[in-house]
């Protein structure tokens, strides 16, 4: 079975066709880093003008890179939500009216249940139950998976997606955006044991993350040592160190969580996936945990790592699998959950949070 996947929930478009959820035969992708650079930060309305005039391009490249044509394609799965409202509309409606034309099957899917899929192409068959951490700049969460397509979320963010934090840091660090890859560059050559910023600790006893306090240490330590953030600046060995020293606190936040939750869960398999799974300290930490745990962990390449339609054609394979399609009612969903959450879960936990060294 062959599957157009497009994506557009914030600042790439692409589209790409999968064969059977596991071969990815094209992927494209259009990213929009340079359109929002000035900004510090994606600008929702410049977004979706972009989608608007580039994906009929990169839907049509993506089907000519497959060697196939429109007439071949056996569903479509489009990127339903969560995501920016405009850049979803673009290609949900796109996607509706081509599966339209094309009198083929359509389906919606959820943006993070696609990270949970970007695992499928390089990596053994995972074993359920399983444990994902799911982490970019708009979503942190841990899900745990007990069978394919049936989630519960165990863990979230209370604030700042990890993405996000990293992005705000470098902005005061004058490092620019996106800030994820430029703070890891940065960190290779750093001190991470120089600074010991706080870790979060949830006061309800609830095994969630929080980045915002972290952010605010950082702010405070470069004003409390008159850090001068100028031109050139991130090549100073003070710079490099506070880089570090953020990378492994939200690093050991994160793998901490996860490692804690696996204990108590018992899953067979660890997920991490997500734009910032594309850290390469938050893979070695993954890494190690997973082998303290003796349990295998599995992570998409680089390429899947960020927003892409590959994942959101292998998760639409599996919902095409169990007879699930929408009809030309469907609509952009923002607020879109996974499907089989507890209702207790879907509603935003409210408790005090405090900060440990």
């Amino acid at each position: 079975m062959l599957i157009l996947g497009i994506e557009s929930s914030c600042d790439e478009t692409a589209a790409a066709v999968v064969r059977d959820g596991r071969e990815i035969v094209s992927s494209i992708i259009a990213s929009q880093i340079d359109l929002h650079k000035p900004w510090g930060g994606v600008v929702p309305e410049l977004a979706s003008r972009e989608h608007l005039e580039k994906i009929e391009a990169i839907v049509e490249e993506s089907i000519t890179k497959a060697g196939v044509t429109l007439a071949e394609i056996d569903a479509i799965a489009v990127t339903q939500g969560p995501g920016l409202i405009g850049s979803l509309l673009v290609g949900v409606c796109f996607a509706k009216s081509l599966a339209y034309s094309l009198d083929i099957p359509l389906v919606g899917v959820n943006h993070i249940e696609g990270h949970v899929y970007s695992v499928a192409f390089e990596n053994p068959e995972v074993q359920y139950p399983a444990l994902a951490l799911i982490v970019s700049g708009g979503h942190t969460n841990i899900f745990l998976v007990p069978e394919e397509g049936s989630y519960r979320i165990v863990s979230r963010t209370r604030d700042d997606a990890a993405g996000e934090a990293f992005d705000k840091v470098a902005k005061m660090l004058g490092l620019g955006y996106p800030g994820g890859p430029v703070i890891e560059k940065l960190s290779v050559n750093g001190n991470e044991n120089a600074i010991k910023f706080p870790r979060a600790k949830i006061s309800d006893g609830r095994p969630d993350l929080s980045f915002s306090g972290l952010k605010t240490a950082v702010s405070r330590y470069l004003k409390e040592h008159d850090v001068v953030i100028a031109a050139g600046a991130e090549s100073s060995d003070q710079v490099r160190d506070i880089a570090a020293s953020f990378q492994k606190a939200v690093v050991n936040a994160l793998v901490g969580t996860l490692e804690k939750l696996a204990r108590e869960h018992h899953p067979r398999t660890l997920i991490v996936a997500g734009g910032v799974a594309c850290n390469g300290s938050l893979r070695r930490a993954a890494e190690q945990a997973a082998g303290e745990l003796s349990l295998p962990v599995y992570f998409p390449s680089k390429h899947l790592s960020t927003d892409n339609a590959a994942m959101i054609a292998a998760a639409g394979y599996f919902q095409l699998k169990q007879d699930k399609t929408a009809d030309l009612r469907m609509t952009a969903d923002i607020t879109m959950r996974l499907q089989n959450m507890p209702e207790e879960n879907k509603n935003i936990r409210e408790g005090k949070v405090k900060y440990r060294l």
